[in-house]
Protein backbone atom coordinates (compact mmCIF):
# COMPACT_ATOMS: atom_id res chain seq x y z
CA UNK A 1 0.00 0.00 0.00
CA UNK A 2 2.93 2.21 0.94
CA UNK A 3 4.26 2.33 -2.62
CA UNK A 4 0.93 2.88 -4.69
CA UNK A 5 0.98 6.77 -2.85
CA UNK A 6 3.77 8.15 -5.52
CA UNK A 7 2.78 5.96 -8.25
CA UNK A 8 -0.95 7.74 -7.97
CA UNK A 9 0.31 11.15 -7.46
CA UNK A 10 2.81 10.76 -10.51
CA UNK A 11 -0.33 9.14 -12.25
CA UNK A 12 -2.52 12.20 -11.19
CA UNK A 13 0.17 14.62 -12.14
CA UNK A 14 0.47 12.89 -15.87
CA UNK A 15 -3.66 14.05 -16.41
CA UNK A 16 -3.15 17.50 -15.14
CA UNK A 17 -0.54 17.67 -17.80
CA UNK A 18 -2.22 15.96 -20.41
CA UNK A 19 -5.30 18.71 -21.44
CA UNK A 20 -1.60 21.34 -22.06
CA UNK A 21 -0.11 18.39 -24.18
CA UNK A 22 -1.29 19.76 -27.33
CA UNK A 23 -0.41 23.43 -26.80
CA UNK A 24 2.92 22.32 -25.42
CA UNK A 25 3.96 20.23 -28.21
CA UNK A 26 2.56 23.28 -30.67
CA UNK A 27 5.13 25.64 -28.72
CA UNK A 28 8.06 23.16 -29.13
CA UNK A 29 7.66 22.92 -32.82
CA UNK A 30 6.61 26.66 -34.06
CA UNK A 31 8.88 28.32 -31.14
CA UNK A 32 11.53 26.63 -29.74
CA UNK A 33 12.37 24.37 -33.11
CA UNK A 34 12.90 27.81 -34.92
CA UNK A 35 14.97 29.38 -31.94
CA UNK A 36 17.07 26.06 -31.12
CA UNK A 37 17.30 26.17 -35.63
CA UNK A 38 18.25 30.33 -35.79
CA UNK A 39 20.79 29.52 -32.51
CA UNK A 40 22.72 26.65 -35.05
CA UNK A 41 22.15 28.71 -38.16
CA UNK A 42 24.59 31.74 -35.66
CA UNK A 43 27.31 29.17 -35.36
CA UNK A 44 27.41 28.41 -39.49
CA UNK A 45 28.36 30.10 -42.94
CA UNK A 46 25.20 30.03 -44.38
CA UNK A 47 24.38 31.83 -47.35
CA UNK A 48 20.98 32.15 -49.36
CA UNK A 49 22.42 32.06 -52.77
CA UNK A 50 25.94 30.57 -54.10
CA UNK A 51 26.48 27.70 -51.63
CA UNK A 52 26.70 24.24 -51.81
CA UNK A 53 26.81 23.53 -48.19
CA UNK A 54 27.14 25.58 -44.89
CA UNK A 55 29.73 24.54 -42.28
CA UNK A 56 30.13 24.94 -38.66
CA UNK A 57 32.50 28.20 -37.66
CA UNK A 58 31.98 28.63 -34.11
CA UNK A 59 32.26 32.45 -32.79
CA UNK A 60 33.52 33.56 -36.08
CA UNK A 61 29.94 35.61 -36.76
CA UNK A 62 30.40 37.20 -33.10
CA UNK A 63 33.56 38.33 -33.80
CA UNK A 64 32.97 39.54 -37.14
CA UNK A 65 29.90 41.64 -35.43
CA UNK A 66 32.15 43.40 -32.91
CA UNK A 67 34.78 44.09 -35.60
CA UNK A 68 32.70 45.62 -37.81
CA UNK A 69 32.05 49.42 -37.64
CA UNK A 70 28.57 49.46 -39.53
CA UNK A 71 27.54 47.48 -36.51
CA UNK A 72 28.92 48.71 -33.84
CA UNK A 73 27.19 51.90 -35.50
CA UNK A 74 24.12 50.12 -36.00
CA UNK A 75 24.61 49.55 -32.25
CA UNK A 76 24.66 52.94 -31.45
CA UNK A 77 22.10 54.35 -33.17
CA UNK A 78 19.35 51.32 -31.63
CA UNK A 79 20.57 52.89 -28.29
CA UNK A 80 19.93 56.32 -29.73
CA UNK A 81 16.99 55.71 -31.34
CA UNK A 82 15.55 53.77 -28.07
CA UNK A 83 16.24 56.18 -25.22
CA UNK A 84 14.99 59.29 -27.83
CA UNK A 85 11.97 57.37 -29.00
CA UNK A 86 10.64 55.14 -25.94
CA UNK A 87 12.46 56.35 -22.81
CA UNK A 88 12.22 59.71 -22.97
CA UNK A 89 9.38 59.96 -26.02
CA UNK A 90 6.98 57.45 -25.72
CA UNK A 91 7.03 57.59 -21.82
CA UNK A 92 7.10 61.04 -21.04
CA UNK A 93 4.61 62.49 -23.63
CA UNK A 94 2.15 59.47 -22.47
CA UNK A 95 2.43 60.63 -18.88
CA UNK A 96 1.74 63.92 -19.82
CA UNK A 97 -1.06 63.48 -22.22
CA UNK A 98 -2.47 60.91 -19.58
CA UNK A 99 -2.39 63.85 -16.71
CA UNK A 100 -3.40 66.37 -18.67
CA UNK A 101 -6.63 64.18 -19.83
CA UNK A 102 -7.58 64.17 -16.65
CA UNK A 103 -8.39 67.69 -15.91
CA UNK A 104 -9.77 68.30 -19.48
CA UNK A 105 -13.61 68.08 -20.47
CA UNK A 106 -14.94 65.08 -22.03
CA UNK A 107 -15.07 66.20 -25.54
CA UNK A 108 -11.23 67.33 -25.32
CA UNK A 109 -10.69 63.58 -24.15
CA UNK A 110 -12.62 61.31 -26.52
CA UNK A 111 -10.83 63.95 -29.41
CA UNK A 112 -7.42 63.62 -28.08
CA UNK A 113 -7.54 59.49 -27.35
CA UNK A 114 -8.92 59.16 -30.81
CA UNK A 115 -6.14 61.29 -32.90
CA UNK A 116 -3.52 59.56 -30.43
CA UNK A 117 -4.66 55.91 -30.60
CA UNK A 118 -5.51 56.21 -34.33
CA UNK A 119 -2.00 56.27 -35.01
CA UNK A 120 -1.39 53.94 -32.70
CA UNK A 121 -3.24 51.36 -34.74
CA UNK A 122 -2.20 51.82 -38.09
CA UNK A 123 0.08 48.92 -39.55
CA UNK A 124 3.35 49.72 -38.52
CA UNK A 125 4.44 49.95 -42.67
CA UNK A 126 1.22 52.40 -43.27
CA UNK A 127 2.86 54.98 -40.39
CA UNK A 128 6.18 54.71 -41.78
CA UNK A 129 5.12 56.01 -45.24
CA UNK A 130 2.67 58.62 -43.63
CA UNK A 131 5.20 60.40 -41.84
CA UNK A 132 7.85 59.54 -44.87
CA UNK A 133 5.46 62.10 -46.63
CA UNK A 134 5.58 64.37 -44.11
CA UNK A 135 9.20 64.73 -43.60
CA UNK A 136 9.96 64.49 -47.21
CA UNK A 137 11.41 67.13 -49.01
CA UNK A 138 8.73 67.95 -50.36
CA UNK A 139 6.11 66.97 -47.65
CA UNK A 140 4.13 68.47 -45.26
CA UNK A 141 6.47 69.88 -42.84
CA UNK A 142 8.25 71.68 -45.59
CA UNK A 143 5.27 73.02 -46.73
CA UNK A 144 4.10 74.53 -43.29
CA UNK A 145 7.38 75.88 -43.04
CA UNK A 146 7.62 77.80 -46.42
CA UNK A 147 4.29 78.96 -45.69
CA UNK A 148 5.66 80.22 -42.14
CA UNK A 149 8.32 81.74 -44.55
CA UNK A 150 11.29 79.44 -41.77
CA UNK A 151 14.01 77.82 -43.57
CA UNK A 152 13.32 73.86 -44.99
CA UNK A 153 15.58 71.27 -45.26
CA UNK A 154 15.55 67.43 -46.17
CA UNK A 155 14.81 66.31 -43.16
CA UNK A 156 15.10 62.62 -43.68
CA UNK A 157 18.61 63.46 -45.25
CA UNK A 158 19.62 65.94 -42.50
CA UNK A 159 18.17 63.96 -39.52
CA UNK A 160 17.43 60.93 -40.28
CA UNK A 161 17.48 58.90 -37.07
CA UNK A 162 15.86 62.17 -35.28
CA UNK A 163 13.04 61.84 -38.22
CA UNK A 164 12.80 57.81 -37.43
CA UNK A 165 12.30 58.76 -33.46
CA UNK A 166 9.83 61.13 -34.15
CA UNK A 167 7.46 59.03 -35.69
CA UNK A 168 8.21 55.88 -33.60
CA UNK A 169 7.11 58.64 -31.22
CA UNK A 170 3.85 59.64 -32.66
CA UNK A 171 2.77 56.22 -33.65
CA UNK A 172 3.78 54.53 -29.92
CA UNK A 173 2.76 56.81 -27.62
CA UNK A 174 -0.73 56.23 -27.43
CA UNK A 175 -0.21 52.62 -25.09
CA UNK A 176 1.59 54.95 -23.05
CA UNK A 177 -0.93 57.17 -22.54
CA UNK A 178 -3.53 54.44 -21.64
CA UNK A 179 -1.08 52.50 -19.25
CA UNK A 180 -0.57 56.05 -17.07
CA UNK A 181 -4.44 57.09 -17.70
CA UNK A 182 -5.03 53.35 -15.73
CA UNK A 183 -2.26 54.32 -12.87
CA UNK A 184 -3.26 57.65 -12.34
CA UNK A 185 -6.92 56.90 -12.06
CA UNK A 186 -5.91 54.18 -9.17
CA UNK A 187 -4.66 57.06 -6.87
CA UNK A 188 -7.26 57.78 -3.97
CA UNK A 189 -8.52 61.23 -4.45
CA UNK A 190 -8.61 62.18 -0.67
CA UNK A 191 -5.12 61.61 -0.76
CA UNK A 192 -3.81 63.90 -3.27
CA UNK A 193 -6.73 66.37 -2.06
CA UNK A 194 -5.30 66.01 1.84
CA UNK A 195 -1.89 66.96 0.57
CA UNK A 196 -3.38 69.72 -0.99
CA UNK A 197 -5.43 71.06 1.87
CA UNK A 198 -1.73 70.53 3.69
CA UNK A 199 -0.20 73.09 1.73
CA UNK A 200 1.95 70.72 -0.81
CA UNK A 201 2.46 72.08 -4.18
CA UNK A 202 1.88 70.84 -7.33
CA UNK A 203 5.48 70.17 -7.63
CA UNK A 204 5.48 68.04 -4.39
CA UNK A 205 2.42 66.27 -4.57
CA UNK A 206 3.66 64.80 -7.91
CA UNK A 207 7.12 63.81 -6.14
CA UNK A 208 6.52 62.17 -3.20
CA UNK A 209 2.49 61.24 -4.01
CA UNK A 210 1.85 60.27 -8.02
CA UNK A 211 5.51 58.78 -8.78
CA UNK A 212 5.99 56.56 -5.74
CA UNK A 213 2.06 55.13 -6.72
CA UNK A 214 2.57 54.70 -10.16
CA UNK A 215 6.24 53.68 -10.14
CA UNK A 216 5.17 49.95 -10.80
CA UNK A 217 3.43 51.15 -14.03
CA UNK A 218 6.35 53.62 -15.15
CA UNK A 219 8.72 50.22 -14.78
CA UNK A 220 6.60 48.21 -16.75
CA UNK A 221 5.88 50.74 -19.17
CA UNK A 222 9.17 51.17 -19.76
CA UNK A 223 10.15 47.48 -20.50
CA UNK A 224 7.49 47.32 -22.79
CA UNK A 225 8.02 49.97 -24.68
CA UNK A 226 11.79 49.68 -24.71
CA UNK A 227 11.29 45.54 -26.04
CA UNK A 228 9.01 47.21 -28.45
CA UNK A 229 11.35 49.94 -29.73
CA UNK A 230 14.11 47.65 -30.30
CA UNK A 231 12.54 45.50 -32.92
CA UNK A 232 11.16 48.65 -34.87
CA UNK A 233 12.11 47.42 -38.33
CA UNK A 234 8.90 48.42 -41.15
CA UNK A 235 8.57 51.95 -39.55
CA UNK A 236 12.53 52.85 -40.28
CA UNK A 237 12.41 51.03 -43.76
CA UNK A 238 9.47 52.49 -44.81
CA UNK A 239 11.00 56.11 -44.49
CA UNK A 240 14.79 56.15 -44.95
CA UNK A 241 15.67 51.98 -45.58
CA UNK A 242 18.16 52.79 -42.60
CA UNK A 243 19.97 55.82 -45.08
CA UNK A 244 21.21 57.63 -46.33
CA UNK A 245 24.40 55.59 -46.27
CA UNK A 246 23.90 53.86 -42.21
CA UNK A 247 22.61 57.27 -40.60
CA UNK A 248 19.65 55.62 -39.59
CA UNK A 249 20.66 51.92 -39.71
CA UNK A 250 19.29 50.13 -36.41
CA UNK A 251 20.30 46.59 -35.40
CA UNK A 252 16.57 45.28 -37.22
CA UNK A 253 17.38 46.99 -40.45
CA UNK A 254 20.97 46.10 -40.02
CA UNK A 255 20.31 42.33 -39.48
CA UNK A 256 17.81 42.22 -42.42
CA UNK A 257 20.14 43.87 -44.89
CA UNK A 258 22.93 41.49 -43.91
CA UNK A 259 20.50 38.27 -44.24
CA UNK A 260 18.48 38.76 -46.82
CA UNK A 261 19.96 41.10 -48.92
CA UNK A 262 23.41 40.40 -48.79
CA UNK A 263 22.12 36.79 -48.18
CA UNK A 264 24.78 36.29 -45.40
CA UNK A 265 21.83 34.14 -43.20
CA UNK A 266 24.79 33.15 -40.72
CA UNK A 267 25.96 36.53 -39.93
CA UNK A 268 22.92 38.03 -39.89
CA UNK A 269 20.97 35.29 -37.58
CA UNK A 270 24.42 35.97 -35.16
CA UNK A 271 23.45 39.85 -35.02
CA UNK A 272 20.06 38.59 -34.44
CA UNK A 273 20.89 36.97 -31.28
CA UNK A 274 22.76 40.06 -30.17
CA UNK A 275 19.60 42.16 -30.54
CA UNK A 276 18.02 39.66 -28.39
CA UNK A 277 20.81 39.77 -25.86
CA UNK A 278 20.50 43.72 -25.96
CA UNK A 279 16.84 43.06 -25.18
CA UNK A 280 17.33 40.96 -22.67
CA UNK A 281 19.61 43.17 -20.86
CA UNK A 282 17.17 45.92 -20.56
CA UNK A 283 14.36 43.78 -19.46
CA UNK A 284 16.61 42.05 -16.51
CA UNK A 285 17.56 45.63 -15.42
CA UNK A 286 13.64 46.83 -15.43
CA UNK A 287 12.71 43.33 -13.57
CA UNK A 288 15.95 44.04 -11.23
CA UNK A 289 13.99 47.79 -10.46
CA UNK A 290 10.66 46.22 -10.18
CA UNK A 291 11.51 43.76 -7.71
CA UNK A 292 13.53 46.16 -5.45
CA UNK A 293 10.61 48.61 -5.35
CA UNK A 294 8.30 45.22 -4.25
Amino acid sequence: MPGRGPVARRARTAVRWLPLAPATALLLLLLAGPIAYCVYLAFTDTQLTGQASASFVGFANFRRAFADPDFRNAVLLTLLFTVLSSIVGQNSLGFALAALMRRASKGVRTLTGTVVIAAWVLPEIVAGFLLYTFFNRRGTLNAVLEWLHLPQQNWLFTLPILAVSFANVWRGTAFSMLVYSAALAEIPRDVTEAAEVDGASGLRRFLHITLPMIRRSIGTNLMLNTLQTLSVFGLIWAMTRGGPGNRSQTLPVFMYDQAFLKALIGYGTAVALLLLLVGAVFAAVYVRLLREET
